[in-house]
């Protein structure tokens, strides 16, 4: 019974948008994966991270700025896996990454 709702907590996720807040587009994604704590104890939220992306849009280092520290370093895993569009050098990025139970 506790794998369909993961499930669908993954679906709804991957569903929600994740923004930077710099000019360089992401690429390519990794989901979230909800802790199995945050999960029993319907934890629900926004995690703010900043990542440090090179040349290459390859993340360098991710950290939480604001958010649940029960869902941060979830949220944290995942943006080290992103990438990014190139650009001219280093630039620090801000994403949010959402996580929402489903109903």
């Amino acid at each position: 019974m506790l794998f369909p709702a993961a499930a669908l907590a993954l679906v709804a996720m991957l569903a929600l948008p994740a923004r930077a807040a710099d000019d360089r587009p992401i690429k390519t994604r990794a989901a979230a994966i909800y802790p199995e704590i945050a999960k029993r104890m319907r934890i629900q939220g926004v995690v703010y991270v900043e990542a440090v992306v090179d040349a290459r849009g390859k993340v360098d280092s991710a950290r939480t700025v604001t958010g649940n520290i029960i869902l941060a370093p979830a949220a944290e895993d995942a943006v080290r896996k992103w990438t990014f569009e190139p650009g001219a050098g280093t630039s620090k990025v801000k994403v949010d990454v959402s996580f929402v139970l489903a109903q």
